[in-house]
C-alpha cells in the first residue's frame, strides 16, 4: 500500500485567525520566542498499489483545498513509520 500525504495551508497573503490566536496564547505559556504561527491540514491518502501523484493532485485541487485561498504540497511516504 502506498501513502500520499497532502499538506494544505492558507496562502501567505491570507490572514490566519487560528494561527494568530495560538501565537497570542503562547506568551501565557511562557513561550516568547515564536513570532508567527500558521495552522493547516494534513490529509493521508492510501492507494492500493503504486501511488498515483496525478490522481492525488487532482483530488487535492478539486476536493481537499480551496485554490483561491489555499496552497497544497503532495509527497509520497514510503512506509507508515515516516508518517508519525
Amino acid at each position: 500500500m502506498a501513502r500520499v500525504v497532502v499538506d494544505v495551508m492558507l496562502k501567505p497573503e491570507i490572514l490566519d485567525p487560528q494561527g494568530q490566536a495560538v501565537a497570542n496564547a503562547l506568551p501565557r505559556l511562557g513561550v516568547t520566542d515564536v513570532s508567527s504561527v500558521r495552522i493547516g491540514r494534513r490529509i493521508e491518502i492510501d492507494f492500493a498499489g503504486e501511488p498515483d501523484l496525478d490522481r492525488a493532485r487532482e483530488i487535492a485541487d478539486k476536493l481537499l483545498a480551496n485554490p483561491v485561498i489555499e496552497d497544497f504540497d503532495i509527497r509520497v511516504v514510503a512506509d507508515a513509520a515516516e508518517v508519525a
